[in-house]
């Protein structure tokens, strides 16, 4: 018997959160899996919609279908990304994989870790920019947090240009 895997993958949409979600697809990700599309808003004054009502414990599971719409990715005040939607879809149809996305809003450090315990999850990839120790050090890197934090397998995936 197979055990349900519930494999979250951080997605910025940036270069480096889309080369996880691609290698994630191409290395992990196996039929009847659960992809989590995690994604952290900054924090706000939100007058309105589904961001107030959601703001504390992260919106509701979005499905592909929906989060594939930009006006649905609008109301959680996320960018709509094309390239993204194409990698899952394409995975999504290829590996017979369920897709669900949740925004969370604050710090993407804190709100990671605290997906891993209320989802739960099985194991978080997470995209690596490679900064140098300084800027690492001044800045602070979410990766390096949510390794010595989660409570989960967590893999880093370095972005190469």
């Amino acid at each position: 018997m197979a055990t349900e895997r519930r494999i979250e993958v951080a997605i910025d949409f940036s270069s480096s959160s889309k080369s996880a979600l691609k290698w994630a697809m191409e290395n992990v990700i196996r039929k009847e899996d659960h992809l989590i599309l995690i994604t952290i808003q900054p924090e706000g004054n939100y007058e309105k919609g589904e961001m107030q009502l959601c703001e504390g414990i992260g919106s509701p599971f979005v499905p592909i279908i929906e989060f594939s719409d930009p006006a649905t990715m609008k109301k959680y005040g996320v960018k709509h990304d094309p390239e993204v939607v194409e990698i899952v879809s394409n995975g999504a149809k290829q590996k017979e994989v369920e897709v669900l996305m949740k925004v969370y809003w604050g710090d993407p450090r804190e709100k990671l870790c605290e997906a891993i315990d209320s989802i739960p999850l099985s194991c978080i990839i997470v995209g690596n920019r490679g900064l140098g120790k300084l800027k690492r050090a001044i800045m602070g890197s979410v990766s390096n947090y949510v390794v010595n934090n989660g409570s989960c397998a967590v893999t880093l995936v370095k972005h190469h240009e």
